[in-house]
């Protein structure tokens, strides 16, 4: 009787591992139990951020789309809307009332944004010196004007400049100076809404760099001092840079704050005189809603927005080229 001996390879059965197939259905199930909590988890997000994104919808993304469709149109509210390319964005920068327009918004930020800043940041470092009582006193009461509506600090400055019955005018001329009419005068009625602005916004700015005086480290104003540093070398060499993250928030706000003046400018001045104190924004409600001419006036929009856009990108790369250069 023959026998067939078996190889040595097909002879050797590994042994099985016990429980192995416990092991691999205990990770299937682990994952389909994190692929389930995902799931779960985006349902719960979507739930959730699906009211502000129609909201979002609603009251922002179709309204921007929507006017940028009326900037390519003869739309005035009135009438069947025809496409016309580009015409009103020629017309804005061939007509002189929107290019004065955009002139006095331009000179409005290149004003606004330095002087609310240098005021905000030079009370700041004052404050942050003060004991922690004063400090919170001096700080709640220059915040004040910021709680109020920009309509309400007009028409109090309305009144204050008026030539014949203001307050500052009367007690000028006690000391023997005659103001002229600055609401009313090409001049001065420009500087007079910015420095409304100006009033009221710059103590929000000081409690932000209040905020970014105190993130600095007091090792290195010891430092500074025990190297000889003088007061003004300490705030350029340690105040300034420890700051730069703030200021280029402040900056920005500042900046997109200037480019929508309006409020002011239509209580204290409605763009006069002599169109003098017009700015774009204060020329898009001229032209939708005085002069109908909606399409025209969403193509002045979108010249800001864009315009607004530019400053912030840029101020955005300065800003990150700082950073590289301390780094």
């Amino acid at each position: 009787m023959s026998t067939t001996k078996a190889s040595p390879a097909s002879a050797y059965r590994p042994p099985r591992a016990i429980g192995g197939g416990a092991r691999k259905s205990g990770r299937a199930w682990r994952a389909g139990g994190s692929k389930h909590l995902r799931r779960r988890r985006d349902l719960i997000g979507y739930v959730f951020s699906g009211p502000a994104l129609v909201i979002l919808g609603i009251f922002v993304f179709y309204p921007t789309f929507y006017a940028l469709y009326m900037s390519f149109t003869n739309a005035s509210g009135f009438n069947e809307p025809s496409f016309i390319g580009l015409q009103n964005y020629e017309k804005a920068f061939t007509n002189t009332d929107s290019l004065n327009a955009i002139w006095h918004t331009i000179v409005y930020a290149v004003v606004y944004a330095p002087v609310v800043i240098i005021v905000a940041l030079a009370l700041a470092v004052l404050l942050n010196q003060t004991g922690m009582f004063l400090r919170s006193l001096l700080r709640t009461t220059i915040f004040v004007p910021f709680i109020i509506s920009m309509a309400v600090a007009a028409l109090a400055y309305s009144f204050i400049l008026n030539a014949q019955t203001g307050i500052l005018p009367y007690w000028v001329s006690r000391l023997g100076i005659t103001l002229p009419d600055i609401l009313n005068s090409t001049t001065w009625a420009l500087p007079a809404v910015i420095w409304v602005a100006v009033w009221k916004n710059f103590g929000y700015f000081m409690v932000i760099f209040i905020g970014g005086l105190q993130t600095i480290p007091g090792d290195l104003y010891e430092a500074a001092e025990i190297d000889g540093a003088n007061a003004w070398r300490r705030f350029l060499s340690v105040t300034l840079p420890g700051l730069r993250p703030t200021m280029t928030y402040v900056i920005i706000l500042a900046a997109n704050g200037a480019f929508q003046a309006f409020d002011q400018i239509y209580v204290m001045t409605g763009g006069g005189p002599l169109r003098s104190t017009e700015t774009i924004v204060y020329r898009v409600y001229i032209e939708g809603f005085k002069n109908f001419r909606q399409g025209y006036a969403s193509a002045l929009s979108f010249i800001l927005m864009a315009i607004t856009m530019v400053v912030g990108v840029i101020q955005l790369i300065i800003s990150r080229r700082q950073e590289k250069d301390l780094a």
